[in-house]
This record gives C-alpha cells, sequence and structure tokens, in this order.
C-alpha cells in the first residue's frame, strides 16, 4: 500500500507535534506547581477583551485545529483512504466501536450522578500523540496500520465534533446561527461559481466564527464547516483546500496544538490529588479510554470483517488492530476540550481531576499500545523491509 505525499506530511508534523506536546505538557505541569505557580496559572486566566487568555485559545485558535481536522477529512474522502468504500469500512466501523464502547463504560459507572454529562470525554482520541507514539516504532510499522491509525483518529475527531455540537449545546441564538450558516452558503456558491482565491473564504470564515461563538454552539464547529465549503478541485497542489492544507500544518503541529496543552495543563496538583481517582467520573474516563478503546476498536472491526462488508489488509493481524485500539485510547486534547464544554459549570475541581484522570489513562494507553506493537513487530524484517520501499 503507497502512502501519498500529503499523507506523509500529515504524517510526519503529527509526528513531531506528538512529541512536543508531551515536552509543553510536562514544562507545564512542573511550572503550575512550581513556586511561580500562582503567577503561571493567573496568566492563562488573564483577561482579555471579556475572555480569558485561555479561553480564546480554546475558542478561537482551536478552529483553525479544526480546520485542518477538515480539510484532512475532506481529502482522505475524494482522494484517499476513505475514497473507496472498501477500504472506509474499516476504520469507520473502528472509529464508532471506539466512541460507542467507552462512552457505554462511562454511563454505566456515571448514570444518574452529576458528572453523567462526561460521557463524551472518553470517546476521543488525540491524533497527534497517538501518531506521535507509533512513529517511536519506526518502520517496522506496515503503512496500512498508520493508514488504518490515522484516518479512525481523524473519523473519531469527526465523531467528537458532532457530540460537541449536539450535546454540548445548551441553549441557541438562532438568528445567530441563521447568519453563520447564510455566511456558509454564500461560500458554497463562491465554491460552485468555482472562485478559487482563498481570501473570500477566510474572510467568510472569520464571520461564520463569529456568529456561531454568538449562537451557544461551540464556534469550533466553524472549523470543519468551513474545511468543506473551501474549494478541493481534483485536490492537487495547486489548489486552494491543498495549499491551505499544506500552510497549516506546521502552525497547527507546533504552535496551536501546544498552546492548547499548555494554557488547559497548568494543573495545580494538590496533596490529596489521587482521592479524585475514586470518583466514578475519573473511574470512567481511566476505564473508558484504557480499556474501552481498544475493546471497542477492535470488536466493530471484527464484526465489519466477520459480515463481510470489509477484509483485514494482508499485512495485518488482528492483534496489530488490537495495539492501534490501545493507542486509540490516548485521548488527551480532544478529551480535555469536551472536558471543558462538559464540566465548565461544576467547577474546576471536577475539571482538574478529570484532567488528571485524562493525563493518567492516556499515559498508560500510549504505554500499552507502544509495548503491545513493538512485541508484535520485533521480529518482522518483511513489514521493515516493505515499509521502507512505501514511505
Amino acid at each position: 500500500m503507497k502512502l501519498t505525499s500529503t499523507f506523509t506530511d500529515f504524517f510526519q508534523s503529527e509526528k513531531a507535534g506528538g512529541i512536543i506536546l508531551l515536552f509543553v505538557t510536562i514544562v507545564s505541569l512542573i511550572l503550575a506547581n512550581s513556586q511561580i505557580q500562582t503567577e503561571y496559572i493567573a496568566f492563562w486566566n488573564t483577561e482579555l477583551g471579556h475572555h480569558s487568555i485561555t479561553h480564546w485559545i480554546n475558542d478561537g485558535l482551536m478552529t483553525i485545529f479544526f480546520l485542518l481536522i477538515g480539510l484532512e477529512l475532506e481529502r482522505e474522502m475524494y482522494n484517499g483512504e476513505l475514497s473507496d468504500i472498501k477500504n472506509a469500512v474499516l476504520p469507520i466501523f473502528g472509529a464508532l466501536g471506539g466512541m460507542i464502547v467507552p462512552a457505554g463504560i462511562f454511563l454505566v459507572l456515571n448514570y444518574g450522578t452529576h458528572t453523567q454529562n462526561g460521557a463524551g470525554i472518553p470517546m476521543a482520541t488525540d491524533i497527534a500523540f497517538a501518531i506521535g507514539v507509533l512513529s517511536l516504532l519506526g518502520n517496522r510499522i506496515p503503512a496500512s496500520l498508520k493508514i488504518f491509525l490515522t484516518a479512525l483518529a481523524v473519523i473519531d475527531d469527526l465523531g467528537a465534533i458532532l457530540v460537541i455540537a449536539i450535546f454540548y449545546t445548551q441553549s441557541i441564538a438562532f438568528l445567530n446561527l441563521f447568519l453563520a450558516f447564510l455566511v456558509m452558503g454564500i461560500l458554497f456558491i463562491l465554491n460552485r461559481k468555482k472562485v478559487h482565491n482563498i481570501i473570500p473564504y477566510l474572510i467568510g470564515g472569520v464571520l461564520m466564527w463569529y456568529f456561531m461563538l454568538n449562537s451557544g454552539v461551540h464556534a469550533t464547529i466553524t472549523g470543519v464547516l468551513l474545511a468543506f465549503v473551501i474549494p478541493f478541485g481534483d485536490g492537487g497542489k495547486e489548489t486552494s483546500s491543498y495549499r491551505l492544507q499544506h500552510f497549516l500544518h506546521k502552525p497547527v503541529a507546533f504552535i496551536i496544538l501546544p498552546l492548547f496543552a499548555i494554557a488547559n495543563t497548568c494543573i495545580a496538583i494538590t496533596s490529596d490529588w489521587h482521592e479524585g481517582l475514586s470518583h466514578e467520573n475519573s473511574i470512567g474516563i481511566i476505564t473508558g479510554l484504557v480499556i474501552g478503546k481498544p475493546l471497542g476498536i477492535y470488536l466493530f472491526s471484527l464484526l465489519a470483517v466477520s459480515i463481510g462488508i470489509c477484509k483485514l489488509p494482508n499485512d495485518l493481524k488482528w492483534k496489530n488492530i488490537l495495539g492501534a485500539g490501545m493507542l486509540g485510547g490516548i485521548g488527551f486534547t480532544m478529551s480535555i476540550f469536551i472536558t471543558l464544554l462538559a464540566f465548565k459549570n461544576d467547577g474546576e475541581e471536577v475539571i482538574n481531576y478529570s484532567k488528571i484522570a485524562i493525563l493518567i489513562a492516556s499515559f498508560l494507553s500510549g504505554t500499552f499500545g507502544f509495548i503491545w506493537l513493538k512485541m508484535n513487530f520485533r521480529n518482522s524484517p518483511k513489514n521493515r523491509l516493505k515499509a521502507d520501499k512505501q514511505v
């Protein structure tokens, strides 16, 4: 299976981005628990235009991250792994299982409590971290597993976006929502009229974001919606979609996601932090990500192959899919993002306990996945040779 140059660029940027995310997270946790703890945490809560710096990152800059996810999803649907329904079914089913099973486990443990709204937290996969861990295994990993995990994580993020839009919207200002979709409609007309200049789409995207921000629907949804009205054409290097996607890779991987990680992991860890791990919420998050994710991805992928609607790639075994499922349990960015929405009215303590549970679960998932896959591909010279030729 041959890797496209666009996929390789995306994979490489996410690989490096995952390593940077790990570094800045550690630094942020150290600073938040150092002698400058008060000043450091206060900085991220500094008000700018009636919103904190953290809020502008979460509602503003993260929209650009979702724009990149939308562009990548669009490319996968038109020219990539998801363009062939037979190839797309396996990661689609895997992603569905990786959302349904963890959410189900969380709800079983939290139903009827004030934290049941957090069911979306263990549904998410952090693309950058998951790919970053996979890349540590080098060329011993077949291209088909890289594609499966990446496609699964992109679909997973789309699912998380839908969850945000449907379940974490408390009230809607319909006029602003109408205006956001009106702007989107105008951009769609420009698309159909074959207007390829990117400037009108970016200006329209800012207007969409403003109206969406004031509509009650989370503003980051704008990023995905905007991606699908930007001209894709034949997907070549001269198209607006390709140029924008290529331009956004590095800023998202090296600036936006690290800023999000820094701002949202400045957690003051108290001496009784471990007590939060006994709460149903924390248990649901950790169990959902560490156990529910690989279990759901594995079982739903197995179901899809068993009923004959797709097949397992020739160079993969079911234990490889299980390993990819373990890496899917690295929730981090998206899980923290959903935590902020789910518990924004429940106080800082619940949010911090949830973040700690996410960090622990993501660490365990990444470690288990890495060890499992390393053991599986330890003596696979054929895979190493095949990967060398493909990359």
